[in-house]
C-alpha cells in the first residue's frame, strides 16, 4: 500500500528536519511542504485547522492529522496502514 505522507513545516524548524531526518531514515516516502516559502502549502495548512493557523510540523497520512507526534504515535499509524 502507498501511504500519502505529507508533512507541512519550515527549513528553520528543528522539528521540522527531525521528521523529515525520522521518514527517510526509515525509507518512507513523504512530501514535505514548506510553509514559509510556499504559499499554497500554507493554505494547504491553514485549511486543516478551523483557527486557520499554521501549526507546524503538522504531518497526514491520507486522512489522519498529527500535530509534533511522538516517535511512538507515529510509529503506530505507519504500522497500522502499511
Amino acid at each position: 500500500m502507498v501511504l500519502d505522507i505529507k508533512l507541512y513545516g519550515a527549513d528553520r524548524c528543528h522539528k521540522t528536519r527531525y521528521y523529515k531526518t525520522f521518514f527517510t531514515q526509515k525509507g518512507v516516502a513523504f512530501s514535505f511542504r514548506d510553509v514559509e516559502s510556499n504559499g499554497i502549502f500554507a493554505e494547504e495548512l491553514r485549511d486543516l485547522y478551523e483557527n486557520r493557523k499554521l501549526h507546524f510540523p503538522t504531518i497526514t497520512i491520507d486522512k489522519k492529522k498529527l500535530r509534533n507526534p511522538s516517535d511512538n504515535e507515529l510509529n503506530k499509524w505507519l504500522d497500522k496502514l502499511k
